[in-house]
């Protein structure tokens, strides 16, 4: 047999081999692609990889295939990392496994460190008390400050000497793994500090409040009076007024907070004649420190109280109140909505 009739019949066997691995080639790289770009076996939202300083790519992927997350072969994820560019450029931290999310958004944010973000939001009104507690239930927080007491906590974050009460802002705070409650605590005090400061050079004139401090505290006071927008330049105009003529605050969130462990949810007339530093109805002024954590639009309403006549209000029942410019009137008001007693 001749060599040419040998070449022509290997070269159909050479043509099938060739299909046959051009086949295999584009059905790989078609499986390559779909694993790229396929989501992840994600169950629950909320779910997150945490990856240590020093870990491995091959054990990031363990540990992927180990929970189920993917069944792809390694070398997929290997290849995957190259074609990107990424293959030994990924960061350590906590990285967000959202429902729907692919290999490659993955690998995408490891490689450029985009950390999975919780938040924590300070309530208004909340007292130093409250945010505490909140913080010590914070996920992934490290609870530095469990241990401290409140004047260790100041000196902590920076502002060793201040009472704590009312110095944090009510805002909502992004942090990652590995951030501690004394980083939350040092950014809403420092923000608080930022707001007062912006905030007081614009004061109306002539206010009877000598510093940002007494600005605060009244800014409490009104947080605690009232949840209500409507509300709250009206109620700091009462008592900017009530400051004003030398009259007593008589507001019942101020005697509550002096009373401390022994409010037990109602306030008894024997309660406002028991003297406190705080109870304001036997001591002129204000208390001598906030009553609780003031948001911006309380502070907002203490610089720019409204103006007018009224030295009094009374809880309508309803979450709002009725003021009067007189004491009989105010009286009227208590008959008729403390009371039930309206004519």
């Amino acid at each position: 047999m001749s060599h040419r009739s040998m070449r022509g019949r290997a070269w159909p066997w050479m043509l099938l081999m060739l299909l046959a691995v051009a086949g295999a080639l584009l059905y790989g790289w078609n499986d390559f692609s779909r694993f790229s770009n396929a989501p992840l076996q994600v169950a629950t939202q909320g779910d997150s990889i945490d990856i240590g300083r020093g870990t491995s790519f091959r054990n990031i992927v363990g540990e992927l295939n180990q929970r189920k997350l993917s069944t792809a072969s390694p070398w997929y994820w290997r290849l995957l990392a190259e074609q990107m560019r990424v293959a030994g450029k990924l960061h350590a931290g906590e990285y967000a496994l959202a429902v729907g999310i692919t290999p490659r958004q993955l690998l995408s944010n490891m490689a450029a460190g985009k950390v999975l973000q919780r938040n924590f939001t300070i309530v208004d009104g909340w007292t130093f008390a409250d945010l505490r507690q909140a913080l010590a239930k914070a996920d992934k927080l490290d609870h530095n400050s469990a241990s401290l007491d409140d004047a260790t906590i100041m000196q902590k974050i920076g502002a060793p000497g201040e009472a704590p009460e009312g110095r944090f802002l009510p805002e909502t705070y992004a942090y990652v793994k590995g951030d501690s409650d004394l980083d939350i605590l040092k950014r809403a005090h420092v923000d608080m500090v930022k707001t007062l400061d912006a905030l007081w050079p614009g004061r109306d004139k002539d206010l009877p409040l000598a510093t940002p401090y007494d600005a605060l505290i009244l800014a409490s006071i009104v947080e605690k009076e009232t949840g209500r927008a409507d509300e709250r330049s009206r109620i700091a105009g009462v008592f900017v007024r009530r400051l004003e003529n030398h009259m007593l605050l008589q507001t019942d969130p101020s005697v509550i907070y002096g009373m401390g462990a022994n409010y037990a949810g109602n306030i008894h007339k024997s309660d406002l004649t028991t003297d406190t530093p705080y109870n304001t109805y036997t001591r002129p002024g204000l208390p001598p420190t906030p009553i609780a954590l003031p948001g911006r639009p309380a502070l907002l309403a203490a610089l720019h109280p409204a103006p007018g006549t009224e030295l009094y209000f009374v809880a309508r029942g309803d979450g709002a109140h009725a003021f009067s410019s007189t004491l009989e009137e105010h009286n009227r008001n208590v008959d008729c909505y403390q009371r039930k007693q309206c004519p």
